[in-house]
């Protein structure tokens, strides 16, 4: 079991009540999850929800506020998940761009839907993001829009304060 969390970005938008959400196939399971992925090296965290989101949902993802941040340990695995979740608004879709391995499609649910497929959830942080995001909870993204893997956890790293 490692000690280090994964560190990952999701996106949270909503459009008149329903969240952006994809159906993706997680080991031959078809699960329900925000737009979201790993960092990758060299990336900044806005850097990588910006691309994470087009490349699984074809929207183009314009961060306005910091959500949260999220740690959560898969009792399946032990493996712990470090997740930093963005709000923001999507624009230009392009409907041809091929979605993300693993992407099975995107769907715009309510809460009441999300709630009603619990069971199929990625993980619990996808309720978590929605409920903080009904309750109005927001961080400015500022402490937050330059930090890449590198500064997070290398030596002279400074606190990052919200």
């Amino acid at each position: 079991m490692s000690r280090t969390p994964d560190v990952t970005v999701a996106a949270v938008t909503e459009r008149a009540g329903r969240f952006l959400v994809v159906e993706e196939r997680v080991r031959q399971r078809l699960v329900f999850n925000q737009p979201a992925g790993h960092v990758e090296h060299g990336e900044t965290l806005l850097a990588a929800v910006v691309r994470e989101v087009r490349e699984e949902t074809a929207w183009r993802f314009e961060p306005k506020a910091l959500l949260g941040v999220y740690l959560w340990r898969n009792p399946a695995n032990g493996r712990a998940t470090l997740r930093f979740a963005f709000t923001g608004a999507v624009t230009d879709h392009d409907a041809a761009q091929k979605l993300d391995r693993g992407i099975v499609r995107t769907h715009w649910l309510s809460p009441g839907e999300l709630e009603r497929r619990e069971a199929q959830l990625r993980s619990p942080l996808v309720l978590r993001c929605v409920r903080d995001y009904l309750v109005g909870q927001r961080r400015p993204l500022e402490p937050v829009a330059g930090l890449d893997l590198k500064a997070a956890g290398g030596a002279g790293a400074t606190a990052v304060s919200l």
